[in-house]
């Protein structure tokens, strides 16, 4: 069996990006009724476009519509899928029973995924979807390979499991969190988490107000809900072996780099798996190199070995490791022959950068000059999502992305 890889794309860039850097799916949101409203997310027009790329490339794409709703929420829903089901993505992700009652109504031509935030943590829960109208059950993040395999092993063989395989992990119960809700009145289960689990905290005795205490021996407080990031490009046998048919990475809210990044390693790590187990060890340690230059908290491989313990959290901090930067990427050439992008972080005349193509290969380049797309020569790229047009020691391709360390 050979896994599907979905990855995650916030905008139109980032799923042709996906799509170019080896994912097979892709998962995107509409500007309503997902869970990551802070994000870019999809116009119709879009969605329409993005599809249409996506099938012209051998990919699929599924929309997320995963929110609790409330009542007031339920008519606007109907017309939503009555418009999604004009344009035909490949599937709709849903955690509310009654949202998949009125996609099966409205939308019955596309195939229906539950949500990891159903919480399905056993197989009567997965069979009970599946006799609802739902081909896929993403697991919830709180279970086991062991269980996974259990659930495989007890649901009929054309229900899928979709599980994940990399990315930022919830404090909270797969997703259904409360904190972002209580302290500033934006509901997590309706798209709108402020990330709370990630601030800093210390406890305030209820007759010493004012008096802040740490609660871990950090003079600065201590990130109590902070967990490390899911990493799991060490064990792609494992998660083939549990019979897991979806791979899935978290992230509709990370940038290009990141998109590329995680898409064209996972896709290189369960190629060559597939191809020779042997070849696949050989490479562990490049894998989790290659990971690693985009984004990221620190690693941990969550609850699929057993229940997670305190070395799952990050205590002490919140940001992030960066290891590269993304300076844009090749949209097109000019009449001169330039590479024309548009610039996300600075660089300059002279600097060694680096050319990350889809095909796996990583180009140190020089670069031997930019000009603003007025045709002006300029020395360095200071502002963001400036066009510009560079020449570079090696020339790149379309749908190259240019980082440096």
């Amino acid at each position: 069996m050979k896994p599907e890889l979905l990855i995650p794309a916030g905008n139109l860039e980032a799923l042709k990006t996906a799509i170019m850097y080896g994912a097979d799916a892709v998962y995107i949101g509409g500007e309503m009724y997902g869970l990551r409203a802070k994000a870019k997310n999809f116009s119709i027009e879009q969605m329409k476009e993005g599809i249409e790329f996506a099938h012209q490339n051998n990919a699929k794409v599924y929309v997320t519509a995963n929110i609790i709703a409330h009542n007031s929420d339920l008519d606007g829903v109907k017309e939503y899928f009555k418009e999604l089901n004009t344009i035909k993505p490949d599937a709709l992700i849903i955690a509310d029973p009654g949202v998949l009652d009125l996609a099966n109504e409205f939308a019955p031509d596309i195939e229906k995924h539950i949500s990891t935030q159903a919480n399905n943590t056993n197989y009567m829960g997965f069979k009970f979807w599946g006799k609802l109208g739902a081909k896929r059950i993403v697991a919830a993040r709180e279970l086991s390979l062991a269980e996974i395999k259990e659930i495989k092993e007890n649901i009929p063989e054309d229900l899928e499991i979709e599980a994940f395989i990399h990315g930022a992990m919830c404090i909270s119960y797969s997703g259904r969190c409360l904190l972002s809700s209580y302290f500033t009145g934006r509901d997590a289960n309706q798209g709108e988490c402020t990330h709370s689990c990630r601030w800093k905290y210390n406890v305030v005795e209820e007759k010493r107000p004012g008096e802040y205490m740490p609660i871990y021996e950090n003079e600065r407080g201590t990130y109590i809900f902070n967990s490390k990031d899911l990493c799991m490009i060490e064990y792609i046998p494992e998660m083939v072996e549990a019979g897991i048919d979806s791979f899935k990475i978290e992230g509709r809210m990370k940038t290009l780099l990141y998109v590329a990044t995680v898409a064209r390693t996972y896709r290189k790590a369960i190629d060559d798996y597939l191809k020779d187990p042997l070849l696949y060890e050989q490479n562990k340690p490049i894998y989790r190199e290659e990971i690693a230059n985009c984004t990221y908290r620190q690693f941990t491989t969550g609850f699929y070995f057993g229940k997670a313990g305190d070395d799952t959290l990050i205590y002490d901090e919140n940001t992030y490791i960066r290891e590269y930067i993304y300076l844009g990427k090749v949209e097109r050439f000019d009449d001169l022959g330039r590479a024309v992008i548009e610039q996300r972080n600075k660089f300059s005349v002279g600097e060694e950068i680096e050319i990350m193509k889809k095909t796996g290969e990583d180009i140190k380049v020089i670069v031997e000059g930019i000009w603003d797309k007025d045709g002006n020569e300029i020395d360095s790229a200071p502002h963001p999502k400036q066009e510009l047009h560079i020449k570079l020691s090696i020339m790149p391709e379309e749908f190259d992305l240019i980082r440096k360390k």
